[in-house]
């Protein structure tokens, strides 16, 4: 198989893990009852002034969410793009797609500490198909 294979699949995991955890994560209402609402509340509730402006642990919390919303689809838009150049040039791909590779491979960890399985798994295997491209691209070089 191709790289341009690998990364097509790496892009359409990374935009549906860019949907899933905006409409999951940063849209969803709370659903595990008053103490869930408890901490909400009480991150919404102290402002402190960061450099200037007065934010909330909420502000941070919520802005994280979209801030990796919309990094993870425009990673998914790229490797849809980097898919299109590596159909004549993969071997110099190599460089960008280990250093994604790397990226969701400490995200997979990070995720998996601090989070919980179903965004882990999504991006193990995103690393995985990046790893098969970054294999693939060797293969496609030497052919």
């Amino acid at each position: 198989m191709s790289s341009t294979l690998y990364l097509r699949i790496a892009s359409v995991l990374t935009i549906i893990h860019a949907i899933l955890h905006t409409v999951g994560g940063v849209l969803s209402k709370p659903r595990n009852g008053a103490t869930e609402i408890a901490v909400i509340d009480a991150m919404k509730s102290q402002s402190f002034n960061v450099m200037g402006s007065m934010r909330t642990y909420w502000d941070f919390f919520y802005g994280y969410g979209w801030l990796l919303g919309l990094a993870l689809l425009v990673e998914g838009i790229l490797f849809w793009q980097l898919a299109t150049i590596a159909k004549t040039n993969a071997a110099q791909l190599r460089p960008i797609i280990a250093l994604f590779c790397v990226n969701f491979l400490v995200t997979t960890v990070i995720a998996w500490k601090y989070f919980f399985i179903a965004p882990a798994v999504t991006e193990i295997l995103i690393a995985a198909f990046l790893a098969a491209a970054y294999v693939a691209a060797v293969s496609q070089k030497a052919a």
